[in-house]
């Protein structure tokens, strides 16, 4: 039996929804089905306003524009991240300042942030790793006193809380991934959530590729202009007909990869209580969305002599990010904020397993199974 990391999630009305699109023949990002997903948003977060984008990427991309950063101001983040959350503070002249996070969570450590605080700090990007909350009222409380811009980096948020309140919505803006390695995909696709009324109406220019498009449409002026900066952040119709249904269906598929996120975490239990291995640790406060179910092996040798061994029983797992402080493009354009002890440890240790909404229990027991006879192997 051959078990991949990830297959894409599959929702009821994919075909039907992108059928409409194409008989609807507006196929721009300006259709029906791109409004009815930032609908979706702003109600059941909720939000202000939702633009539905190409990427993740280019959601953050836009933070960044509307954030006003420029050459000269800094932006903290976790090192432990894709290369996404760096380098849209890089493309814009601006310094990524690299921080440490917490050895539970692999999130973002707020102590670090206010350590790495500057008078030329103009944004704080938390990732929300795995689909588990940063601690967003620290850090809320942290931009807060010093007047600083809050972008969480919810690629892996969707459909998950802290304390209650959704990822996407603690921080001035949010972006989501909707990438086919993701829980809700349409094979690209990303979305940008903006919670501060501040940010709604410079948004709907520079969505629009820096015009003010959107008041013409509305009857506010006769012609449109060139009126800020901005870029093409509209997901085509297409993708975005598909994204609904995924949308739609979403909490169904969230449910599918708890209890499959659930099984792991029981079927390991007795590994980590005999010190092989570490177990992922979701605070109390956190309602995960099962984005990733990972393990921290004792060694980076343990690790790779366990990708190899699930590797030729046929089952695909994998390591995560190289930490951006150590990549070349992050020693050219960035700066490490204190000790990266955390980060240089635990990315060397961390094994990601096979996850998606349609992996059957027997699969999953069958992946269990195999970890649980390689540390027998190990004894």
């Amino acid at each position: 039996m051959k078990i991949p990391f990830n297959i894409p999630p599959k929702s009821s009305n994919e075909e039907k929804y992108i059928s409409q699109a194409i008989a609807n023949k507006k196929l721009s990002g300006e259709g029906s089905f791109n409004k009815k997903c930032a609908e979706w948003f702003n109600k059941n977060l909720p939000t202000l306003m939702t633009v539905i984008t190409p990427s993740c990427t280019s959601a953050l991309e836009m933070a960044m524009v509307l954030a006003d950063i420029g050459p000269g101001d800094e932006v903290i983040l976790p090192s432990f991240t894709f290369t996404s959350t760096a380098n849209v503070v890089a493309l814009y002249g601006s310094v990524p300042v690299f921080v440490d996070v917490d050895p539970l969570t692999m999130n973002i450590d707020p102590a670090a942030i206010q350590r790495a605080i500057t008078p030329r700090t103009k944004v704080i990007m938390p990732v929300h790793y795995a689909g588990v909350g940063c601690k967003m009222d620290e850090i809320m409380a942290l931009a807060n006193q010093h007047g600083i811009w809050v972008v969480e980096d919810a690629a892996q948020g969707i459909f998950a809380s802290y304390k209650g309140k959704a990822l996407g919505t603690w921080g001035h803006m949010a972006a989501f991934s909707f990438h086919e390695t993701k829980n809700i995909v349409c094979g690209e696709g990303g979305a940008l959530t903006i919670n501060d009324p501040r940010l709604v109406a410079r948004a709907e220019i520079v969505r629009d590729k820096g015009t003010n498009r959107q008041q013409f449409l509305n009857g506010q002026v006769d012609k449109y202009t060139w009126q800020d900066k901005g870029s093409s952040y509209l997901l085509s119709e297409l993708s975005a007909a598909f994204l609904l249904s995924q949308l739609e269906e979403g909490k169904e598929i969230t449910a599918k990869r708890l209890a499959l996120w659930n099984q792991y975490h029981q079927g390991l239990a007795d590994l980590e209580k005999n010190g092989h291995l570490q177990r992922m640790t979701i605070p109390s406060e956190c309602q995960a969305n099962a984005h990733i179910y990972y393990l921290l092996l004792n060694s980076s040798e343990v690790r790779a002599a366990l990708w190899t061994y699930l590797k030729e029983a046929g089952i695909q797992s994998t390591t995560h990010y190289v930490a951006l402080h150590s990549a070349p493009a992050g020693v050219k354009y960035g700066r490490v904020s204190g000790s990266m002890k955390v980060t240089d440890d635990l990315s060397n240790r961390l094994l990601r397993l096979p996850m998606w909404a349609d992996l059957s229990s027997d699969e999953a027991a069958l992946v269990l199974e195999k970890i649980h006879s390689f540390f027998k192997g190990q004894a």
